[in-house]
C-alpha cells in the first residue's frame, strides 16, 4: 500500500505532513460528495501532494459527523466552496446579471408606484362621456382654443420673453378632424363653413397659464343608439390648478349659449331619444302669429304665471305641470304659435307626433320623463292616439301604436314627469275623449279658428303698412272680404299666402280677394258627444 502511493507521487517530507494529509482528505471527501463537480476535483488533485494515511486508519472510512465537521472546518481555508465559486468567472457574471435584473425590476416597480402616488397627490382627472350634455361644449371650446392659438402665432406684435418661451414649448394640436356646416344666405345661396375640431388622441392645451392634458378616446366596439362609437374626453391638470375646470366649463357653456342666442332649438324623436332637429332655428317674433284679439297674450301670461308658481304648487302637493289643447281647422297657426311662444320665453321645443311610426306607450312615457330643460313638449295629432282608428298603409304600417291609456299615463300618471309644459294640437277635437281633456291633463282648451276681421286688419298692417300709410287700400280690402263673405271663413294661412304672392303689391292683393273663395272653410256642425 505504501509502495503504491510512493510510486505515483513524490515523497513529502515528514515536516508539516499533517496539514497536507488533511487537505488531501478533504479533497477526497469533496470528490465523493460532489460527484457532478469531478472536473473541479481533478484540477485540485493535480496540484495536490497526497500523503498516505497511517496504516492503522487506512481502511477505516470517515463517519458522517467527521465529514461534516471536516467540511465546516475547511470552509475557512484557502480551498473553500465560496472562494471556488467566486473565483469562477461564469458564476460571478451570471450572479451579477441576475442581481442587476432584480435591481432593475425593483426599481421599475418603485418608480411606477412612486409615479402613481405622485399622480394621485399632484394631478386631478376629469372625465366627460359622449352622452353628457357638456360633451359638445368642451369640443367647441377646444376648437376655439385651437383657433386662438393659431391667431396668436400669426399675430405681428411680438410677445414678451416669458410668453414667447411658453408658446414655443407648448405642444399644439396635431390630431384634428374637419367639421363641415352649410348655411343658406337670405338670397338663397348656400354657404359652406369648415372648421377644425380636435380629433382622437392626446393633446396639450394652455388655459389661464395652466396646462391641461386632453385625451379623447373612442371605443371601437361600443356603439350608442345612433350607431356612433362611445367616446370619452379625459382632462388632466395639476391639483393646484383644479379650479380652472370651473372656469373652463363656464366659458364653454357661454360659448354654447352664444351660438344659439336669438334662436330656438327644436328636438325630435330619433333612435329612441330626443335629438336636435338640425341647427337651432331663428326665433320667431311673437307678434308674427296673429290669433284672435287678446288670445296670444293670455296664453303667454298664463305660462309666465305658471313658471313663477313652482313653490305654490309644491306647497299644496299639486303636480307641477301645465297642459294646453289647441284645436281648430288646419292652417290656423297652432304649431306656429307654439314656436313663437317658445322664442318669446326662451324655451326649446320637443316635437312629437302621436301617429309617428314606432312610438309606443313605454317610449312615450320615457320621452316625457327625459325632456331637455326649459322645453315645451308639442304633441301633434292628439286624436291619433287610439288603436281603433288604425289603418294599414301600402307598406304594411298600421298606424300609431300609442294607446289611449298610454297617453293618459304619460300626461298625469304615477310616473309622469314634473316641471313640464305640454301643448297638444288636433284638427278634430270631437274625436278626443273627455278623460283626455279634463283639468289636470289639459288645463286650458283654446280654439284657433278662421280669420276674424280684427286678424285680417293686423295681418294687412304687418305686410302693407309702409305701402299704405293712409289705410285706404286696407279699407277697400276689408270691404271686398266682407263682400265675398270670407270673414270667419278662411284660414290665416290662406290669407298669408295671398299676401306673400303680392308682398309688394297691395293693389294686387285687393284684386285677388276672390281667389280666397277656393280656400274657404265649409261650415260644418261639430257633433256633440254623449
Amino acid at each position: 500500500m505504501s509502495s503504491r502511493w510512493h510510486c505515483c507521487h513524490e515523497e513529502t517530507p515528514k515536516t508539516g505532513a499533517k496539514p497536507d494529509r488533511e487537505r488531501a482528505f478533504r479533497l477526497q471527501l469533496l470528490a465523493a460528495t460532489f460527484a457532478p463537480h469531478h472536473q473541479l476535483f481533478l484540477m485540485e488533485q493535480q496540484n495536490a501532494v497526497i500523503i498516505p494515511p497511517p496504516a492503522s486508519s487506512a481502511a477505516v472510512p470517515p463517519s458522517k459527523e467527521q465529514a461534516l465537521k471536516s467540511l465546516a472546518e475547511g470552509g475557512a481555508g484557502d480551498g473553500s466552496i465560496f472562494q471556488q465559486l467566486t473565483s469562477n468567472p461564469f458564476f460571478t457574471a451570471g450572479f451579477g446579471l441576475a442581481g442587476l435584473g432584480a435591481a432593475l425590476r425593483i426599481g421599475q416597480q418603485g418608480l411606477r408606484r412612486g409615479g402613481e402616488l405622485l399622480k394621485r397627490r399632484m394631478l386631478v382627472d376629469l372625465e366627460i362621456t359622449r352622452h353628457d350634455e357638456s360633451y359638445p361644449w368642451v369640443l367647441n371650446w377646444m376648437t376655439r382654443q385651437y383657433q386662438k392659438s393659431l391667431s396668436e402665432t400669426a399675430e405681428t406684435v411680438k410677445p414678451g420673453i416669458m410668453e414667447a418661451l411658453i408658446r414655443r414649448f407648448t405642444p399644439g394640436l396635431h390630431h384634428l378632424q374637419i367639421k363641415t356646416a352649410s348655411q343658406k344666405t337670405p338670397g338663397g345661396a348656400s354657404h359652406t363653413h369648415f372648421s377644425l375640431v380636435p380629433g382622437h388622441g392626446k393633446h396639450i392645451l394652455r388655459f389661464k397659464n395652466a396646462f391641461i392634458a386632453v385625451d379623447r378616446q373612442r371605443e371601437g366596439k361600443s356603439f350608442d343608439a345612433q350607431g356612433q362609437p362611445f367616446e370619452t374626453i379625459k382632462l388632466t391638470t395639476l391639483y393646484a390648478h383644479r379650479h380652472i375646470f370651473e372656469d373652463m366649463f363656464s366659458e364653454a357653456h357661454s360659448l354654447s349659449m352664444q351660438s344659439i342666442e336669438g334662436k330656438t332649438m327644436v328636438y325630435t324623436l330619433r333612435n329612441m331619444q330626443w335629438m336636435p332637429l338640425g341647427d337651432a332655428k331663428r326665433k320667431r317674433p311673437f307678434d308674427s302669429v296673429v290669433l284672435e284679439e287678446g288670445m296670444a297674450e293670455m296664453i303667454r301670461d298664463d305660462v309666465r304665471e305658471f313658471l313663477n308658481a313652482r313653490t305654490w304648487y309644491l306647497d299644496r302637493g299639486i303636480p307641477y305641470r301645465r297642459g294646453y289643447l289647441l284645436h281648430g281647422p288646419p292652417g290656423t297657426g297652432k304649431t306656429s304659435f307654439v314656436q313663437a311662444l317658445a322664442g318669446e320665453l326662451d324655451f326649446s321645443i320637443a316635437m312629437l307626433s302621436l301617429s309617428q311610426r314606432g312610438l309606443t306607450d313605454d317610449l312615450l312615457n320615457h320621452l316625457m320623463l327625459n325632456l331637455p330643460p326649459r322645453t315645451f313638449v308639442l304633441l301633434e295629432d292628439a286624436d291619433a292616439a287610439f288603436n281603433n282608428r288604425r289603418q294599414r298603409d301600402e307598406d304594411g304600417f298600421s298606424g300609431a301604436t300609442v294607446t289611449f291609456s298610454g297617453l293618459l299615463n304619460a300626461l298625469d300618471g304615477v310616473a309622469s314627469a314634473e316641471e313640464r309644459i305640454a301643448f297638444m294640437t288636433t284638427n278634430h277635437i270631437e274625436r278626443l275623449d273627455d278623460a283626455l281633456i279634463r283639468p289636470g291633463r289639459v288645463d286650458m282648451t283654446l280654439r284657433l279658428g278662421e280669420a276674424t276681421l280684427w286678424q285680417m286688419e293686423q295681418m294687412w298692417d304687418r305686410f302693407y303698412a309702409p305701402l299704405d300709410p293712409d289705410g285706404s287700400k286696407k279699407t277697400l280690402f276689408l270691404e271686398r272680404v266682407e263682400q265675398y263673405g270670407l270673414i270667419n271663413s278662411v284660414s290665416t294661412a290662406a290669407l298669408q299666402g295671398l299676401f306673400l304672392y303680392n308682398k309688394d303689391d297691395p293693389d294686387g292683393a285687393v284684386n285677388m280677394v276672390g281667389q280666397l273663395l277656393m280656400a274657404k272653410t265649409p261650415t260644418m256642425e261639430v257633433p256633440k258627444k254623449n
